[in-house]
């Protein structure tokens, strides 16, 4: 920048004025800044200024696995995928649980929706069958819903 480098807070608002984080994502991200810097007890100002942001509802861990089930990789993978993302953003259990929780209600209907746009057609012979199931479950979804999904095409 023009006046010099950014303060942690600072740097850490810019990051959530992109897309929504969540801490275990900005205390990764902060500290690859901040270790460089002469100052001592980086992760006590990075905890500092997370808390800060926390306290005036600007970092929320609820919203950053909300973000992550509304994206549009959210709406294009199953529920496997989804956990991981989810977990590798560090987020708790319990809000991961809840999240996918959330995620296997309309599980069913993504994968419909990204069988349709991919193939659209059912499958002509086994083969074909198992290239559709691998692609779905690729992309995370659940085994029994590959199978709803395959076999409603052939009904169709």
């Amino acid at each position: 920048m023009a006046f010099g480098a950014l303060s942690v807070k600072g740097r850490a608002l810019r990051y959530l004025a992109q897309r929504e984080h969540s801490r275990a994502e900005l205390e990764r991200k902060l500290a690859r800044h901040v270790e460089d810097g002469p100052e001592a007890g980086a992760e006590a100002q990075i905890a500092a200024a997370l808390d800060e942001l926390a306290a005036k509802g600007l970092l929320s861990e609820a919203r950053a696995a909300a973000a992550v089930l509304s994206s549009s990789n959210g709406q294009r993978h199953g529920s496997r995928r989804l956990e991981q993302t989810l977990r590798a953003k560090g987020l708790s259990a319990e809000l991961v649980a809840a999240t996918l929780q959330q995620a296997r209600a309309t599980e069913f209907e993504r994968a419909s929706e990204v069988w349709r746009r991919r193939f659209g057609a059912p499958p002509a012979d086994a083969a074909e069958a198992a290239r559709q199931m691998r692609f779905l479950a690729g992309r995370g979804f659940d085994g029994e819903v590959i199978r709803r999904v395959l076999k409603g095409a052939a009904e169709a």
